[in-house]
Parts: C-alpha cells; structure tokens; sequence
C-alpha cells in the first residue's frame, strides 16, 4: 500500500462541491471513479479544502491509498485521462508519507477572491468573477480588512449551517488589491469558518462602494452576528490558491 499526494485545479461551476454528495457531481467522487478505473480499486480520496458549490480551485491538495503499483507519471497521466471531459486536471503526483493527511497536516490555507468592478459585464471571466458595475474602492478596502486580521470571534462571517465547534479563528492576511481590472482579495489562515471569506469579502464591498464607513469591518466584527454583515459573495468569485504543509 502506497500513499499518494495530489496537487489539483478545478473550475467548481459544475459540482456541487469537493465533497461527495448524495445527489450531483462532486470534484472527490469523480477523482476516486478515475482511479477505480485505473486502478481497479475502490479508494477514498482526501482532499485538504472542503470547496464548496462552484468554488474554484488552483491549488487543492488530496491524498489516496493505493494497492497497485505504479509510477507518478502513470497515475497522473491515467488519472488526467479519466476525468476527461470534467473541468479538473492533476498537476503533479507524488509518494507521501503514510502519516501524511491532506486536510489535518495543512497549516495555512490561502484563498483569492476576484472581482471586476466595471459597468460592462464579463465575457471571458463569466462564471470566474463577481461582477460589481461601479469602482471600488480599493485602498479602503484594504484598510478597512485590516481590522479583522489577528484571533477573532468570527461569528458574524459565520454561515448558520457552519458545523466548526468554535468561531474563534486566527486570520494571518487579509490583503485587498487591483490587478488589472480586477480586484483580488487574499485571505491566508490555518482554517476558516463556513463561508467566511464569501462573507468577509460581501462586507468589504460595501465598503468599497462608500456604503459603509471604513470603521463598519471593525464594528460587525465586534457584533459577533451574522446578520451585522454583508451579503455572502457569490461562490464563483472564489478560488482555494494553495495550501501549505510543514517541510519534509
């Protein structure tokens, strides 16, 4: 038996998530029928960011068991064949330790939130971006994002179906700036809450569109109620960057 490390990207548009559902297409399910048909065996594959519905990923990690021998390049490459024609590529394979686990060996994650604040909607980026018709502006919004960087209760940016035992969380980045015509939002921690950067982002927009003043970020934080926030922001506009594990 030999464990194997996955690194993977997906456009989450037509899956209702990484993890297996009972009903729809899951990002896990299609991985462990690909190498049921490689393979012959029946695996769990485990992946280190539970995406949600149509969140993207550049970056995923995932780890699988497997009995038959192979080469890198051949469960890689045969792996790559069987997802065909499903929006997800392995990037790289390699052995793993047997102790090592995508998800509880991950010690930071970092997630990017795009927008395209034009008043013409995307072409190219549909369904990649979240489009906001007016400016936004950025500096503010990077100030005001700085208010909930540090160990927080965050239970305002916590969605009520979040099964995590503590809203205590410890954000180690949260950096808003353009690139191009874009606006890129980048949150690095450990671990986040259900949909808390969908929800961190929602507030910073309104930031952003002068709705709010720069102190608001600071006062829902404070509030530690959903319902203090901004709307979520659309899943589309979301990508799992990387995750990170320590060295060895």
């Amino acid at each position: 038996m030999r464990r194997w490390r996955l690194l993977l990207e997906y456009d989450g548009g037509p899956f209702v998530g990484w993890q297996r559902q009972a009903s729809g297409l899951s990002v896990q399910a299609l991985l462990e029928e690909a190498v049921a048909r490689l393979a012959g065996e029946t695996v769990t594959v485990v992946g280190g960011g539970r995406t949600d519905a149509g969140v993207h990923a550049l970056g995923q990690v995932a780890h699988l068991d497997l009995e038959k021998d192979l080469l890198p390049e051949r469960l890689m490459g045969g792996l790559n064949a069987h997802l065909r024609p499903h929006p997800v590529a392995v990037l790289e394979v390699r052995a793993a330790a047997p102790e090592f686990h995508a998800r509880f060996a991950a010690i930071r994650k970092s997630y990017i939130y795009r927008i395209l604040d034009r008043r013409a909607p995307p072409t190219l980026e549909r369904g990649r971006v979240w489009h906001v018709p007016r400016r936004l502006d950025v500096e503010r919004m990077h100030e005001a994002a700085q208010a909930l960087v540090g160990r927080h209760d965050f239970s305002s940016f916590r969605a009520s179906e979040c099964q995590a035992k503590s809203p205590l969380k410890t954000l180690d980045l949260l950096h808003v700036r353009r690139a191009g015509p874009f606006v890129e939002v980048r949150a690095v921690a450990r671990s986040f809450l259900h949909h808390q950067v969908r929800n961190m982002v929602g507030t910073l927009v309104q930031v952003g569109l002068g709705k709010r003043p720069l102190g608001w970020a600071r006062e829902v934080l404070e509030a530690r109620d959903r319902t203090a926030a901004g709307p979520t922001a659309p899943a589309f506009g979301l990508y799992l960057e990387r995750i990170d594990y320590p060295p060895g």
